[in-house]
């Protein structure tokens, strides 16, 4: 079992009906970028985007041609609410007017006491090293925190995706789990605020936020063995 498919699992009795009214995807300002929703109109730079090897490397997403991406796309274009757990909201990160890759929110949980999403991101190789990930993260957690009302946010990220891991960690992120092909990832309001300073972080106050949200999710699930030794692809 996968961390995303013991997301599902383990947060089951604490979906409840939704979150109360439905948050639409927003249009956020950076510094340097727009996120915004998906349109068509960058049909050939999203499927220049699947292309990339590099960008598929860390992804379940498999070599897709201009029509299979452009479907892809149009899927992605509809991403933008977030109400029920497992609603999905994609936003395109533009730089100058061209898309430059995406980043997204699924919310795993409702109930207000453990709400929670999960952020993913993909910039194409040639607009990486910039910080550009960086401010479209930051943008999008606040967003997460200020109109979802999240308690955490959560990242899965493949142990060798080097780049997104030390992403995470600036962010303030602290590994909540972790198997063979995976670490899962979770950051709290306060770590994300610490981070967001620059403040140096505390290693026990780390571990004890870390502690409390995977105690919260493992008293969801239905099984009574340790998720961590049980999940996988």
């Amino acid at each position: 079992m996968s961390f995303r498919a013991f997301l599902r699992e383990s947060v089951g009795r604490l979906r409840g009906k939704g979150i109360g009214e439905a948050v639409s995807a927003p249009t956020l300002e950076t510094r340097r970028l727009l996120l915004r929703a998906h349109t068509l109109a960058s049909a050939e730079e999203w499927f220049l985007l699947h292309e990339e090897a590099r960008v598929r490397e860390f992804l379940n997403w498999p070599p897709r041609s201009r029509g299979q991406a452009l479907r892809h796309l149009r899927v992605r274009t509809q991403s933008t609410r977030l109400c029920r757990a497992e609603d999905f909201m994609a936003l395109a990160v533009e730089l100058e007017g061209r898309l430059i890759g995406d980043i997204s929110l699924q919310l795993r949980a409702v109930a207000s006491e453990v709400r929670s999403v999960e952020i993913g991101w993909v910039l194409h190789p040639d607009a990486q090293g910039n910080g550009y990930a960086r401010e479209a993260a930051e943008a999008v957690i606040q967003f997460a925190f200020e109109a979802v009302h999240a308690r955490m946010v959560l990242a899965v990220v493949h142990p060798r995706n080097t780049g997104s891991l030390r992403l995470a960690e600036g962010l303030g992120f602290h590994e909540l789990s972790r198997r063979e092909s995976e670490r899962l990832l979770v950051l709290t309001r306060d770590d994300f605020a610490l981070a967001d300073r620059g403040a140096e972080r505390d290693p026990n106050h780390g571990a004890s936020s870390t502690g409390k949200w995977r105690r919260a999710l493992l008293s969801c699930s239905h099984r009574p063995a340790d998720p961590v030794s049980r999940r996988g692809n």
